[in-house]
Protein backbone atom coordinates (compact mmCIF):
# COMPACT_ATOMS: atom_id res chain seq x y z
CA UNK A 1 0.00 0.00 0.00
CA UNK A 2 2.86 2.37 0.72
CA UNK A 3 4.17 1.63 -2.42
CA UNK A 4 1.15 2.20 -4.58
CA UNK A 5 0.84 5.77 -2.54
CA UNK A 6 4.41 6.86 -3.43
CA UNK A 7 3.93 6.03 -7.38
CA UNK A 8 0.83 7.69 -7.23
CA UNK A 9 2.38 10.69 -5.25
CA UNK A 10 5.30 10.54 -8.25
CA UNK A 11 3.22 10.54 -11.16
CA UNK A 12 0.45 13.10 -9.82
CA UNK A 13 2.66 16.15 -9.66
CA UNK A 14 4.04 15.31 -13.31
CA UNK A 15 0.36 15.22 -14.61
CA UNK A 16 -0.05 18.85 -12.96
CA UNK A 17 2.95 20.23 -14.53
CA UNK A 18 2.27 18.69 -17.81
CA UNK A 19 -0.99 20.31 -17.28
CA UNK A 20 0.31 23.84 -16.67
CA UNK A 21 2.51 23.39 -19.64
CA UNK A 22 -0.36 23.00 -21.67
CA UNK A 23 -2.10 26.11 -20.39
CA UNK A 24 1.34 28.07 -20.85
CA UNK A 25 0.93 27.02 -24.39
CA UNK A 26 -2.38 28.60 -24.17
CA UNK A 27 -1.21 31.62 -23.09
CA UNK A 28 1.76 31.82 -26.07
CA UNK A 29 -0.91 30.67 -28.76
CA UNK A 30 -3.58 33.45 -27.72
CA UNK A 31 -0.44 35.92 -27.72
CA UNK A 32 0.95 34.89 -30.88
CA UNK A 33 -3.02 34.71 -32.67
CA UNK A 34 -3.19 38.35 -31.59
CA UNK A 35 -0.15 39.20 -33.33
CA UNK A 36 -1.39 36.87 -36.38
CA UNK A 37 -4.69 38.67 -36.63
CA UNK A 38 -3.05 42.18 -36.66
CA UNK A 39 -0.17 41.32 -39.61
CA UNK A 40 -3.36 40.19 -40.98
CA UNK A 41 -5.32 43.55 -40.94
CA UNK A 42 -1.79 45.37 -41.96
CA UNK A 43 -1.32 43.08 -44.94
CA UNK A 44 -5.42 43.41 -46.19
CA UNK A 45 -4.80 47.31 -45.65
CA UNK A 46 -1.35 47.55 -47.78
CA UNK A 47 -3.52 45.38 -50.74
CA UNK A 48 -6.32 47.31 -50.61
CA UNK A 49 -4.67 50.85 -51.04
CA UNK A 50 -2.19 49.26 -53.92
CA UNK A 51 -5.80 48.38 -55.34
CA UNK A 52 -7.15 51.96 -55.37
CA UNK A 53 -3.37 53.45 -56.17
CA UNK A 54 -3.99 51.77 -59.31
CA UNK A 55 -7.32 52.74 -59.83
CA UNK A 56 -6.58 56.17 -58.84
CA UNK A 57 -3.90 56.10 -61.52
CA UNK A 58 -5.64 54.89 -64.43
CA UNK A 59 -8.83 57.51 -63.69
CA UNK A 60 -5.61 60.23 -63.64
CA UNK A 61 -4.35 59.41 -66.77
CA UNK A 62 -8.07 58.95 -68.31
CA UNK A 63 -8.02 62.59 -67.13
CA UNK A 64 -5.09 63.86 -69.14
CA UNK A 65 -6.70 62.58 -72.18
CA UNK A 66 -7.13 65.76 -75.01
CA UNK A 67 -10.79 64.05 -75.68
CA UNK A 68 -12.12 64.22 -72.12
CA UNK A 69 -10.74 67.94 -71.66
CA UNK A 70 -11.82 69.30 -75.07
CA UNK A 71 -15.64 67.36 -74.41
CA UNK A 72 -15.21 65.24 -77.22
CA UNK A 73 -17.28 62.14 -75.21
CA UNK A 74 -17.49 60.11 -77.97
CA UNK A 75 -13.98 59.89 -78.78
CA UNK A 76 -13.51 59.67 -74.70
CA UNK A 77 -15.68 56.73 -74.94
CA UNK A 78 -13.32 54.19 -76.71
CA UNK A 79 -11.00 55.26 -74.01
CA UNK A 80 -12.76 54.46 -70.94
CA UNK A 81 -14.04 51.11 -72.29
CA UNK A 82 -10.07 50.53 -72.40
CA UNK A 83 -9.78 51.27 -68.69
CA UNK A 84 -13.02 49.48 -67.59
CA UNK A 85 -12.23 46.00 -69.26
CA UNK A 86 -9.69 45.54 -66.38
CA UNK A 87 -12.54 44.75 -64.08
CA UNK A 88 -15.01 43.58 -65.44
CA UNK A 89 -19.06 44.64 -66.83
CA UNK A 90 -20.04 46.14 -63.61
CA UNK A 91 -18.06 49.12 -63.66
CA UNK A 92 -18.96 52.59 -64.69
CA UNK A 93 -16.95 55.86 -64.98
CA UNK A 94 -19.40 59.14 -64.96
CA UNK A 95 -18.46 62.49 -65.52
CA UNK A 96 -19.36 65.24 -64.22
CA UNK A 97 -19.38 69.06 -63.76
CA UNK A 98 -19.24 71.51 -60.47
CA UNK A 99 -22.99 71.44 -60.00
CA UNK A 100 -23.36 67.89 -60.72
CA UNK A 101 -24.64 67.40 -63.95
CA UNK A 102 -23.35 64.13 -65.74
CA UNK A 103 -22.11 64.70 -69.12
CA UNK A 104 -20.80 61.68 -69.68
CA UNK A 105 -21.97 58.01 -68.64
CA UNK A 106 -20.32 54.40 -69.60
CA UNK A 107 -23.66 52.99 -69.07
CA UNK A 108 -25.41 54.95 -71.93
CA UNK A 109 -24.78 57.04 -74.42
CA UNK A 110 -28.10 59.41 -74.19
CA UNK A 111 -26.42 61.99 -71.79
CA UNK A 112 -29.67 64.07 -72.10
CA UNK A 113 -31.31 61.38 -69.66
CA UNK A 114 -28.68 61.28 -67.05
CA UNK A 115 -29.30 62.27 -63.47
CA UNK A 116 -27.61 64.72 -61.31
CA UNK A 117 -25.18 63.03 -58.81
CA UNK A 118 -26.42 62.10 -55.83
CA UNK A 119 -23.52 62.05 -53.72
CA UNK A 120 -22.63 66.06 -54.30
CA UNK A 121 -20.94 66.69 -51.50
CA UNK A 122 -18.03 64.64 -52.89
CA UNK A 123 -18.25 66.27 -56.22
CA UNK A 124 -17.81 69.53 -54.25
CA UNK A 125 -14.76 68.51 -52.16
CA UNK A 126 -13.07 67.44 -55.59
CA UNK A 127 -13.75 70.67 -57.11
CA UNK A 128 -12.51 72.81 -54.06
CA UNK A 129 -9.43 70.82 -53.33
CA UNK A 130 -8.09 69.14 -56.46
CA UNK A 131 -7.36 65.86 -54.99
CA UNK A 132 -8.58 62.59 -55.98
CA UNK A 133 -11.34 61.58 -53.01
CA UNK A 134 -12.69 58.11 -52.05
CA UNK A 135 -16.49 57.66 -50.83
CA UNK A 136 -18.65 56.11 -48.76
CA UNK A 137 -21.26 53.28 -49.20
CA UNK A 138 -24.08 54.55 -50.92
CA UNK A 139 -26.59 53.57 -53.49
CA UNK A 140 -25.86 55.17 -57.04
CA UNK A 141 -28.38 56.65 -59.08
CA UNK A 142 -28.15 54.97 -62.49
CA UNK A 143 -28.23 51.68 -61.49
CA UNK A 144 -29.35 51.43 -58.05
CA UNK A 145 -26.62 49.36 -56.41
CA UNK A 146 -24.32 49.72 -53.45
CA UNK A 147 -21.50 51.66 -54.00
CA UNK A 148 -18.28 53.54 -53.33
CA UNK A 149 -16.34 55.84 -55.91
CA UNK A 150 -12.65 57.10 -56.88
CA UNK A 151 -13.43 60.62 -57.45
CA UNK A 152 -10.61 62.37 -59.59
CA UNK A 153 -10.43 65.98 -60.94
CA UNK A 154 -10.16 66.64 -64.41
CA UNK A 155 -7.53 70.24 -64.57
CA UNK A 156 -6.99 72.68 -67.35
CA UNK A 157 -5.04 75.88 -67.02
CA UNK A 158 -4.73 74.74 -63.10
CA UNK A 159 -8.54 74.75 -62.79
CA UNK A 160 -10.58 72.00 -62.32
CA UNK A 161 -12.90 71.76 -65.63
CA UNK A 162 -14.81 68.07 -64.67
CA UNK A 163 -14.82 65.68 -61.94
CA UNK A 164 -14.52 62.04 -63.38
CA UNK A 165 -15.52 58.99 -61.03
CA UNK A 166 -15.42 55.30 -61.30
CA UNK A 167 -17.30 52.72 -59.49
CA UNK A 168 -15.88 49.81 -59.50
CA UNK A 169 -17.56 46.45 -58.69
CA UNK A 170 -17.89 45.32 -55.12
CA UNK A 171 -17.04 42.29 -56.07
CA UNK A 172 -13.31 42.87 -56.31
CA UNK A 173 -13.24 44.15 -52.55
CA UNK A 174 -15.07 40.93 -51.60
CA UNK A 175 -12.35 38.58 -53.53
CA UNK A 176 -9.48 40.85 -51.86
CA UNK A 177 -10.83 39.50 -48.43
CA UNK A 178 -11.77 36.10 -49.69
CA UNK A 179 -8.12 35.48 -51.14
CA UNK A 180 -6.80 36.88 -47.79
CA UNK A 181 -8.70 35.00 -45.42
CA UNK A 182 -6.46 31.98 -43.34
CA UNK A 183 -9.32 29.95 -42.83
CA UNK A 184 -13.05 29.44 -41.90
CA UNK A 185 -13.28 30.52 -38.14
CA UNK A 186 -11.93 34.40 -39.66
CA UNK A 187 -14.02 37.17 -39.57
CA UNK A 188 -12.82 40.05 -42.43
CA UNK A 189 -14.26 43.43 -43.27
CA UNK A 190 -14.20 46.20 -44.97
CA UNK A 191 -15.78 49.59 -43.61
CA UNK A 192 -16.49 53.08 -45.50
CA UNK A 193 -15.15 55.95 -43.56
CA UNK A 194 -18.68 55.92 -41.52
CA UNK A 195 -18.09 52.25 -40.31
CA UNK A 196 -20.76 50.67 -42.67
CA UNK A 197 -19.33 47.47 -44.45
CA UNK A 198 -19.02 47.29 -47.93
CA UNK A 199 -17.19 43.68 -48.09
CA UNK A 200 -17.34 40.83 -45.59
CA UNK A 201 -17.09 37.53 -44.84
CA UNK A 202 -18.88 35.52 -43.51
CA UNK A 203 -22.68 36.38 -45.04
CA UNK A 204 -21.84 39.74 -47.31
CA UNK A 205 -25.19 39.27 -48.13
CA UNK A 206 -27.00 39.88 -45.20
CA UNK A 207 -24.15 42.45 -43.77
CA UNK A 208 -22.90 44.40 -46.58
CA UNK A 209 -24.46 47.77 -46.02
CA UNK A 210 -25.12 47.44 -42.24
CA UNK A 211 -22.92 49.24 -39.79
CA UNK A 212 -19.67 47.75 -37.66
CA UNK A 213 -21.07 45.73 -34.67
CA UNK A 214 -21.07 48.59 -31.20
CA UNK A 215 -18.01 46.80 -29.67
CA UNK A 216 -16.17 47.18 -32.82
CA UNK A 217 -17.61 50.64 -34.03
CA UNK A 218 -17.01 52.43 -30.51
CA UNK A 219 -13.11 51.82 -31.80
CA UNK A 220 -12.91 52.28 -35.07
CA UNK A 221 -12.85 56.07 -34.56
CA UNK A 222 -9.77 56.83 -32.37
CA UNK A 223 -6.36 54.95 -33.14
CA UNK A 224 -5.43 54.31 -36.79
CA UNK A 225 -4.34 50.70 -35.30
CA UNK A 226 -6.10 48.41 -32.48
CA UNK A 227 -6.35 45.46 -31.34
CA UNK A 228 -9.39 44.71 -28.94
CA UNK A 229 -11.90 42.10 -28.11
CA UNK A 230 -15.63 42.30 -30.26
CA UNK A 231 -18.44 40.28 -30.38
CA UNK A 232 -19.28 39.94 -34.41
CA UNK A 233 -22.81 40.72 -35.83
CA UNK A 234 -23.57 36.58 -35.96
CA UNK A 235 -22.79 37.10 -31.55
CA UNK A 236 -19.12 35.64 -31.92
CA UNK A 237 -16.45 37.17 -29.80
CA UNK A 238 -13.97 37.61 -31.63
CA UNK A 239 -10.61 38.49 -31.04
CA UNK A 240 -9.86 41.47 -33.57
CA UNK A 241 -7.34 43.91 -34.87
CA UNK A 242 -8.33 46.71 -37.17
CA UNK A 243 -5.83 49.46 -39.34
CA UNK A 244 -7.52 52.43 -41.02
CA UNK A 245 -6.25 53.69 -44.42
CA UNK A 246 -4.71 56.97 -44.59
CA UNK A 247 -5.26 57.03 -48.55
CA UNK A 248 -9.02 56.38 -48.44
CA UNK A 249 -10.05 56.62 -45.01
CA UNK A 250 -11.39 53.80 -44.92
CA UNK A 251 -11.26 50.85 -42.29
CA UNK A 252 -10.36 47.21 -42.33
CA UNK A 253 -11.37 44.92 -39.39
CA UNK A 254 -10.15 40.32 -39.02
CA UNK A 255 -11.05 38.68 -35.92
CA UNK A 256 -10.30 35.32 -35.18
CA UNK A 257 -13.00 33.34 -33.29
CA UNK A 258 -11.89 32.80 -29.26
CA UNK A 259 -13.28 29.30 -29.67
CA UNK A 260 -10.59 28.35 -31.63
CA UNK A 261 -8.43 29.20 -29.18
CA UNK A 262 -10.35 27.83 -26.30
CA UNK A 263 -11.08 24.76 -27.71
CA UNK A 264 -7.70 23.22 -28.42
CA UNK A 265 -7.02 24.23 -24.63
CA UNK A 266 -9.67 21.98 -23.16
CA UNK A 267 -8.38 19.91 -25.93
CA UNK A 268 -5.02 19.07 -24.55
CA UNK A 269 -5.78 19.37 -21.05
CA UNK A 270 -8.26 16.75 -21.65
CA UNK A 271 -5.81 14.59 -23.53
CA UNK A 272 -3.29 15.19 -20.96
CA UNK A 273 -5.72 14.63 -18.30
CA UNK A 274 -6.29 10.88 -20.05
CA UNK A 275 -3.00 9.87 -20.79
CA UNK A 276 -2.08 10.80 -17.65
CA UNK A 277 -4.61 8.62 -15.79
CA UNK A 278 -3.64 6.20 -17.91
CA UNK A 279 -0.37 6.45 -16.98
CA UNK A 280 -1.15 6.64 -13.23
CA UNK A 281 -3.30 3.37 -13.28
CA UNK A 282 -0.58 1.56 -14.87
CA UNK A 283 1.72 2.72 -12.49
CA UNK A 284 -0.68 1.86 -9.84
CA UNK A 285 -1.81 -1.58 -10.91
CA UNK A 286 1.83 -2.20 -11.61
CA UNK A 287 2.93 -1.10 -8.17
CA UNK A 288 -0.02 -3.38 -6.21
CA UNK A 289 1.39 -6.39 -8.49
CA UNK A 290 5.17 -5.36 -7.19
CA UNK A 291 3.63 -5.25 -3.44
CA UNK A 292 2.25 -8.63 -3.81
CA UNK A 293 4.71 -10.47 -5.32
CA UNK A 294 7.89 -8.43 -2.78
CA UNK A 295 5.22 -10.30 0.11
CA UNK A 296 5.62 -13.71 -1.45
CA UNK A 297 9.34 -13.41 -1.10
CA UNK A 298 12.53 -12.08 -0.36
CA UNK A 299 14.31 -13.53 -2.91
CA UNK A 300 12.67 -11.17 -5.76
CA UNK A 301 13.13 -8.02 -3.78
CA UNK A 302 15.95 -6.56 -5.68
CA UNK A 303 14.77 -7.36 -9.11
CA UNK A 304 11.19 -5.76 -8.22
CA UNK A 305 12.60 -2.97 -7.27
CA UNK A 306 14.51 -2.21 -10.20
CA UNK A 307 11.50 -2.68 -12.17
CA UNK A 308 9.63 -0.44 -10.60
CA UNK A 309 12.27 2.32 -11.50
CA UNK A 310 12.51 0.99 -14.78
CA UNK A 311 8.77 2.08 -15.76
CA UNK A 312 8.76 5.81 -13.20
CA UNK A 313 12.01 6.29 -15.70
CA UNK A 314 9.84 5.85 -19.04
CA UNK A 315 7.03 7.62 -17.23
CA UNK A 316 9.83 10.79 -16.71
CA UNK A 317 10.74 10.72 -19.81
CA UNK A 318 7.39 10.65 -21.76
CA UNK A 319 6.69 13.45 -20.35
CA UNK A 320 10.20 15.48 -20.44
CA UNK A 321 9.53 14.98 -24.14
CA UNK A 322 5.92 16.33 -24.18
CA UNK A 323 7.46 19.47 -22.59
CA UNK A 324 9.98 19.50 -25.11
CA UNK A 325 8.08 19.63 -27.89
CA UNK A 326 5.58 21.98 -25.91
CA UNK A 327 7.57 24.89 -25.06
CA UNK A 328 9.39 24.85 -28.56
CA UNK A 329 8.29 28.30 -30.69
CA UNK A 330 9.54 30.22 -33.62
CA UNK A 331 12.13 32.67 -32.93
CA UNK A 332 11.15 36.31 -32.56
CA UNK A 333 13.47 37.14 -35.49
CA UNK A 334 11.97 35.07 -37.34
CA UNK A 335 8.02 36.69 -36.43
CA UNK A 336 9.85 40.24 -37.31
CA UNK A 337 11.52 39.01 -40.58
CA UNK A 338 7.92 37.99 -41.64
CA UNK A 339 5.75 41.28 -40.79
CA UNK A 340 4.73 43.44 -43.32
CA UNK A 341 5.75 41.75 -46.32
CA UNK A 342 2.49 40.78 -48.07
CA UNK A 343 1.02 43.68 -49.78
CA UNK A 344 2.88 45.16 -51.48
CA UNK A 345 1.01 46.08 -54.79
CA UNK A 346 -1.81 44.61 -56.31
CA UNK A 347 -0.41 43.94 -59.59
CA UNK A 348 2.30 41.65 -59.21
CA UNK A 349 0.74 40.02 -56.88
CA UNK A 350 -2.14 38.96 -59.26
CA UNK A 351 0.63 38.15 -62.01
CA UNK A 352 2.17 35.76 -59.98
CA UNK A 353 -1.24 34.15 -58.91
CA UNK A 354 -1.70 33.92 -62.42
CA UNK A 355 1.61 32.06 -62.66
CA UNK A 356 0.85 29.41 -59.81
CA UNK A 357 3.52 31.25 -57.83
CA UNK A 358 6.26 30.13 -60.60
CA UNK A 359 8.11 32.85 -60.79
CA UNK A 360 7.10 35.46 -63.91
CA UNK A 361 8.98 37.35 -66.72
CA UNK A 362 10.55 40.70 -65.55
CA UNK A 363 8.89 42.18 -69.26
CA UNK A 364 4.86 40.60 -67.84
CA UNK A 365 5.85 42.40 -64.25
CA UNK A 366 6.41 45.85 -65.68
CA UNK A 367 3.77 45.60 -68.09
CA UNK A 368 1.47 45.01 -65.50
CA UNK A 369 2.61 47.80 -62.94
CA UNK A 370 2.53 50.56 -65.82
CA UNK A 371 -0.92 49.39 -67.58
CA UNK A 372 -2.63 52.46 -66.72
CA UNK A 373 -0.54 54.69 -68.71
CA UNK A 374 -0.30 52.44 -71.66
CA UNK A 375 -3.86 52.78 -72.06
CA UNK A 376 -4.34 56.07 -73.97
CA UNK A 377 -0.91 56.31 -75.79
CA UNK A 378 1.24 53.03 -75.74
CA UNK A 379 4.11 54.52 -77.76
CA UNK A 380 4.69 57.02 -74.27
CA UNK A 381 6.41 54.27 -72.64
CA UNK A 382 8.52 52.18 -74.36
CA UNK A 383 10.56 48.76 -73.22
CA UNK A 384 13.86 47.41 -74.06
CA UNK A 385 15.54 44.58 -72.86
CA UNK A 386 16.41 40.35 -73.02
CA UNK A 387 13.90 38.41 -71.43
CA UNK A 388 14.63 37.81 -67.22
CA UNK A 389 13.09 35.39 -65.56
CA UNK A 390 12.14 36.63 -61.77
CA UNK A 391 12.10 34.52 -58.63
CA UNK A 392 8.22 35.35 -56.54
CA UNK A 393 10.22 37.79 -54.03
CA UNK A 394 12.08 39.76 -56.90
CA UNK A 395 9.07 40.26 -58.85
CA UNK A 396 7.21 41.46 -55.78
CA UNK A 397 9.87 44.04 -55.17
CA UNK A 398 10.49 44.98 -58.71
CA UNK A 399 6.63 45.61 -59.19
CA UNK A 400 6.63 47.85 -55.90
CA UNK A 401 9.74 49.90 -57.13
CA UNK A 402 8.62 50.17 -60.97
CA UNK A 403 5.06 51.51 -59.49
CA UNK A 404 6.56 54.07 -57.28
CA UNK A 405 8.65 55.47 -60.01
CA UNK A 406 6.03 55.76 -62.71
CA UNK A 407 4.00 57.22 -59.74
CA UNK A 408 6.14 59.96 -59.54
CA UNK A 409 6.37 60.51 -63.45
CA UNK A 410 2.86 60.47 -63.07
CA UNK A 411 2.43 63.58 -60.90
CA UNK A 412 5.74 65.16 -61.42
CA UNK A 413 7.44 64.15 -64.42
CA UNK A 414 7.46 62.81 -68.09
CA UNK A 415 3.82 61.71 -67.86
CA UNK A 416 2.32 64.66 -65.91
CA UNK A 417 1.75 65.85 -69.86
CA UNK A 418 0.90 65.25 -73.46
CA UNK A 419 4.04 65.42 -74.41
CA UNK A 420 6.51 63.66 -72.07
CA UNK A 421 8.14 59.94 -72.52
CA UNK A 422 9.80 57.52 -70.59
CA UNK A 423 12.36 54.72 -72.08
CA UNK A 424 12.82 51.91 -70.02
CA UNK A 425 15.60 49.21 -70.45
CA UNK A 426 17.33 46.52 -68.88
CA UNK A 427 20.51 44.43 -69.21
CA UNK A 428 22.37 41.88 -67.07
CA UNK A 429 25.41 42.02 -66.48
CA UNK A 430 28.12 39.93 -65.14
CA UNK A 431 29.84 41.03 -61.70
CA UNK A 432 32.22 39.55 -59.60
CA UNK A 433 29.47 38.66 -57.30
CA UNK A 434 27.19 36.97 -60.29
CA UNK A 435 24.84 38.23 -62.30
CA UNK A 436 23.13 41.19 -61.55
CA UNK A 437 19.70 42.86 -63.51
CA UNK A 438 20.27 47.06 -64.46
CA UNK A 439 17.32 48.44 -64.81
CA UNK A 440 17.38 52.15 -66.10
CA UNK A 441 14.29 54.59 -66.59
CA UNK A 442 14.92 57.50 -68.88
CA UNK A 443 12.47 60.58 -68.99
CA UNK A 444 12.58 63.46 -71.53
CA UNK A 445 9.92 65.60 -72.60
CA UNK A 446 8.17 66.33 -69.47
CA UNK A 447 8.23 69.86 -67.32
CA UNK A 448 11.38 71.04 -65.96
CA UNK A 449 13.45 69.40 -63.98
CA UNK A 450 13.70 70.81 -60.36
CA UNK A 451 15.61 68.68 -58.00
CA UNK A 452 12.99 68.38 -54.68
CA UNK A 453 14.92 69.65 -51.18
CA UNK A 454 13.71 66.42 -49.31
CA UNK A 455 13.20 62.94 -50.53
CA UNK A 456 9.50 61.18 -49.76
CA UNK A 457 8.28 58.04 -48.25
CA UNK A 458 8.60 56.92 -52.25
CA UNK A 459 12.35 57.64 -52.83
CA UNK A 460 12.82 55.77 -49.39
CA UNK A 461 10.86 53.13 -50.48
CA UNK A 462 12.99 52.87 -53.62
CA UNK A 463 16.45 53.37 -52.23
CA UNK A 464 16.06 50.71 -49.21
CA UNK A 465 13.92 48.34 -51.25
CA UNK A 466 16.78 47.79 -53.64
CA UNK A 467 19.49 47.67 -51.29
CA UNK A 468 17.53 45.56 -48.41
CA UNK A 469 15.71 43.27 -50.38
CA UNK A 470 17.53 43.18 -53.57
CA UNK A 471 20.95 43.12 -52.70
CA UNK A 472 21.42 46.09 -55.17
CA UNK A 473 21.28 49.97 -55.02
CA UNK A 474 18.69 52.49 -56.72
CA UNK A 475 20.09 56.50 -57.77
CA UNK A 476 18.40 58.77 -59.39
CA UNK A 477 19.94 61.69 -61.17
CA UNK A 478 18.07 64.80 -62.17
CA UNK A 479 19.23 66.36 -65.26
CA UNK A 480 18.15 68.67 -67.30
CA UNK A 481 16.19 66.48 -69.81
CA UNK A 482 14.50 64.20 -67.38
CA UNK A 483 15.24 62.46 -64.58
CA UNK A 484 16.82 59.14 -65.22
CA UNK A 485 16.34 56.52 -62.55
CA UNK A 486 18.95 53.39 -62.37
CA UNK A 487 18.19 50.05 -60.12
CA UNK A 488 20.46 47.08 -59.69
CA UNK A 489 19.70 43.80 -57.99
CA UNK A 490 21.37 40.67 -57.67
CA UNK A 491 19.51 37.85 -60.03
CA UNK A 492 21.27 34.95 -57.33
CA UNK A 493 19.29 36.46 -54.23
CA UNK A 494 16.25 34.32 -52.76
Amino acid sequence: MRLALLVAGTTLPLIIFAAGIVFHNYVQDRKDATQRVLDTVRSIRLVLDAEMQRMTGGLQVLSLTNSLRSGDFNSFRRIAAGFLEQYGKNGVVLVADRDGRQLFSSVTSDSTALPLRNNRDIVDKVFATKRPHYSNLFVGVVKKNLIVTVEVPVMRDGEVLYDISFSPPIEIFQAIIEQQRPSDDWTISIFDREGVNFARIPNPQETVGKRASPTLYAAMFGAREATLQTVSLEGVPLITSLARSSLTGWTVAAGIAESSLVGPLWRNLAITSVIGGVLLLIDLAFAVRMATTIARGEMLHDLLIEELNHRVKNTLAILQSIATQTFRSASRAEREKFEGRLGALAEAHNLLSTEKWQGSELQDVIRRVLQPYLLNNPERVRMFGPRVPLSPRLAVVLSMIVHEIATNAAKYGALSNESGAVVLDWEIVEESTGRQLRLIWTEAGGPPVVEPVQRGFGSRLIERSARDQLGGEATVDFLPRGVVYTVTCALGAE
